[in-house]
């Protein structure tokens, strides 16, 4: 089975979540670290394991990374890692995956379905060498709040200022390891 390393200069999971109930407040974290285990002509054997700098979250207004890197939300201090760690695949089409896993995110473990597409292979070679890449984007749907991340501030009739549901893209290249 061939190795394959995240590069994490092009490598990145975005984020969304619901603002007032109203609008969809965008995010992403920018330092990501993982191995994939892929073929394919053999994609049911496909294994990954992500590693995502939970610190490096970025919304693009430094009050707001930084009230969700504090104890309200990631809590970074104490979690500084969020992972993910594959338990089962699905071949769902030609370049499709059904990656079943687990994912800890603010210290809490709990299994998650990634919806996943590949592209490539592509071989390049430039004045540093030989290689040989990968991509992948992975989708999913989570509950901050199966994660411990309760925080929120109630107004109005009922209305609350962050929403509990996130929607996840991945868009991950790799690089195949050297033998």
């Amino acid at each position: 089975m061939a190795k394959w390393i995240i590069e994490p200069e092009h490598t990145v999971a975005h984020f969304t979540a619901r603002h007032m109930m109203i609008t969809d407040v965008h995010g992403q974290f920018n330092k990501i670290s993982g191995i994939i285990y892929f073929d394919p002509e053999n994609m049911a054997s496909t294994s990954v394991e992500v590693e995502i700098d939970a610190a490096s979250i970025w919304t693009g207004v430094e009050p707001r990374d930084n009230h969700l890197r504090s104890a309200d939300f990631l809590d970074v201090e104490k979690y500084p890692t969020i992972s993910f760690k594959s338990t089962k695949v699905e071949v769902a089409g030609i370049n499709s995956l059904k990656l079943h896993g687990e994912i800890t995110i603010h210290g809490i473990t709990r299994p998650i379905l990634l919806n996943a597409e590949f592209f490539g292979p592509n071989h390049y070679e430039d004045e540093e060498g030989s290689y040989t890449s990968i991509g992948f984007t992975a989708t999913t749907h989570l509950n901050r709040e199966d994660f411990g991340m309760t925080w929120n501030n109630f107004f109005g009739n009922g209305n609350f200022m962050v929403g509990k549901h996130l929607n996840i893209t991945l868009n991950v290249e790799a690089d195949l390891a050297s033998e």
